[in-house]
């Protein structure tokens, strides 16, 4: 048995602030990332005591170089780095039986969500397909869905919680803060966090048969719209966009990788526009 886990940081329990998830200018970066690292450590542990034979983190924050190799669980493997075609669901295949979404938090607009975004924060202000508003939670799970990968655990923040118990059928959850303000959380004590996530991660390993992936009909009509006017005059290159308005745009295909490759593409000829 094979999961993949996408490790996110806004959601580990703790992290609450820009400086502790920006690489670039964080005070308190190197200390999250040990704490995000050591928070994937429960959710492999988890999975390999629920009967995995292999777990391939996915690092999916940022720049994606987060989570600190030589401190990750050895029997583990990571993947690190940036540009993935897959993005944070990089590892997905045919052979992955089931995935672990950590660290995650709640889509953009949702209230008191631990900086709440949804894949890019200065860029896109809401995502749809088929009429569905999803965030990273859904739009990661829908991919999976198609390499019949159902998600089978969610962690973060109280919202991305409720967000994932309200898209799936079944989902374990494992709620690691409650956010008061976007900044601002009632946290659990990281090694609480920690054994909490361990637990229901081994729980839902052995459940997996229970599990059905996350879909949505063919063909797939994605609506986004993007923070400003300039950015949705960058995302119309793309061939076969459609505007819909000032900032909203439209996409439709029958396949969804190549509805969700057409959503990134979007979204960084978006920023380069801004």
């Amino acid at each position: 048995m094979k999961i993949l886990i996408s490790a996110d940081m806004e959601g580990i329990a703790g992290i609450v602030a820009e400086d502790q998830v920006d690489s670039r200018s964080g005070k308190d970066y190197n200390w999250a990332r040990k704490i995000m690292t050591e928070e994937v450590n429960y959710a492999i542990e988890g999975a390999f005591a629920g009967g995995a034979k292999k777990v391939v983190v996915n690092d999916s924050h940022g720049g994606m170089r987060n989570i600190v190799p030589d401190l990750l669980h050895p029997d583990a493997t990571l993947i690190t780095g940036s540009l993935k075609e897959l993005s944070m669901v990089q590892g997905l295949s045919n052979d992955v039986d089931g995935v672990f979404l950590v660290g995650y938090h709640g889509r953009r607009g949702t209230r008191a969500s631990i900086m709440d975004h949804s894949y890019s924060g200065r860029v896109l202000r809401r995502l749809k397909i088929n009429g569905v508003e999803l965030g990273e939670t859904g739009v990661n799970a829908l991919v999976a869905g198609e390499f019949d990968a159902p998600v089978l655990l969610v962690t973060g923040d109280d919202s991305v919680c409720r967000e994932a118990e309200d898209l799936f059928e079944k989902v374990y959850t494992v709620e690691v803060k409650k956010g008061l303000s976007r900044y601002s959380a009632e946290c659990i004590h990281p090694k609480k966090a920690g054994e909490m996530i361990k637990k229901e991660a081994e729980k839902a390993v052995k459940d997996i048969s229970t599990f059905k992936p996350f879909r949505l009909e063919s063909p797939y009509r994605l609506e986004l719209e993007l923070i400003s006017s300039s950015m949705a005059d960058g995302a119309q290159l793309v061939p076969e966009v459609s505007r819909l308005g000032p900032t909203t745009l439209a996409y439709t295909h029958q396949d969804l990788i190549t509805v969700f490759k057409v959503f990134r593409a979007m979204l960084t000829l978006g920023g380069s526009s801004a």
